[in-house]
């Protein structure tokens, strides 16, 4: 299906900008378009919640834009022998992951349940927030996706009862894109924040990203403690001393901590450092990751301009110095 019209066009450099969530179009006479900049995000994860695709066109200002998008016909049931396939073609495995999401709106609860199950994850839904510690223990999930408001309790509130957020990862999900709410999230230990509409592929990437964050950390509980100079970093018991003292770091805060250390002796850029604690969706924060460093140093007692620990790679990243 195509939309076609003969307004103003959109230069070819705006294009990748149009589905992204409160973006606007600036034209070069500084007029910008009216609204929200949500209309064509809700397209998007519309079409996509369908299986279709949506994308524009156009020769530039003033040459008009044509809007198409495609939705399947019908889907083609997999034959019994063979195993699902996930939507970038891998199979998925024998034994589904397993997810638990709670969220008071059916919508948005089937929506998620048709998209992970299509993608072959096994998907536990509830709208009721008094079952969460009961589903917690019965269905020991993998990963847990939490509305933000919920009826009677908040995902701030539940986050708290999850025995270990590094070995079960939280997604909050939520209608509002606050800043402060961001914030209050990951100083928690969330995985990551999504703002609603998203699309299914939105989705998928950032839950197998919070997967594959909880399968390395896993592996870093075989791991010895990391000892430099007085800074031990024990990732058993997710504990951290300076010279016998200990220190208390938020979970986010451990996580960044352990991420460098994992890596001590290279240089990790800012968005490697995004990317790997706070998930695909902040690439590009780098207020955040200065916010969260100068705090950690503080705790730490390391001083910027003369480093014993975490050393500035000016205008690239972040080093911890090696043992």
């Amino acid at each position: 299906m195509n939309v076609i019209d003969e307004g103003r066009g959109i230069a070819a450099e705006q294009l990748p900008r149009l589905f992204s969530k409160f973006s606007k179009i600036e034209y070069e006479n500084g007029a910008e378009i009216e609204g929200a900049g949500l209309g064509l995000a809700i397209c998007r994860g519309i079409v996509e919640a369908h299986g279709g695709r949506i994308w524009a066109e156009s020769d530039g200002e003033g040459r008009g834009t044509c809007f198409t998008f495609t939705l399947p016909a019908a889907h083609t049931a997999a034959e019994p022998s063979e195993r699902p396939a996930t939507a970038d073609g891998r199979a998925t495995p024998a034994a589904a992951e397993r997810i638990l999401a709670i969220d008071d709106d059916p919508q948005v609860l089937r929506y998620v349940r048709n998209v992970l199950s299509d993608a072959g994850y096994s998907v536990v839904a509830s709208a009721e927030p008094s079952e969460f510690d009961h589903l917690i223990q019965m269905e020991q999930p993998h990963l847990i996706l939490l509305n933000l408001m919920l009826p009677g309790t908040t995902g701030f509130e539940l986050i708290k009862r999850v025995p270990n957020v590094f070995e079960v990862p939280v997604i909050f999900l939520s209608g509002r894109g606050r800043e402060q709410d961001y914030s209050t999230a990951f100083e928690m230990g969330a995985a990551d924040y999504m703002v609603k509409p998203f699309a299914p592929t939105e989705l998928v990437a950032r839950i197998r990203a919070a997967l594959h964050k909880r399968s390395v950390y896993r592996q870093a509980q075989a791991v010895e403690p990391f000892r430099l100079g007085d800074l031990v970093i024990n990732y058993l018991e997710r504990t951290v001393t300076v010279a016998g003292r200990p220190v208390a770091l938020t979970p986010t805060q451990f996580k960044l901590l352990a991420e460098l250390s994992s890596n001590a002796g290279r240089v990790l850029t800012h968005d490697e450092l995004l990317s790997s604690v706070w998930g695909p969706g902040h690439s590009a924060d780098q207020p955040l990751l200065r916010s969260f460093v100068k705090g950690l140093r503080s705790k730490l007692g390391d001083d910027a301009r003369n480093p014993v620990y975490i050393v500035t790679e000016s205008g690239v990243g972040y080093r911890l110095a090696n043992p």
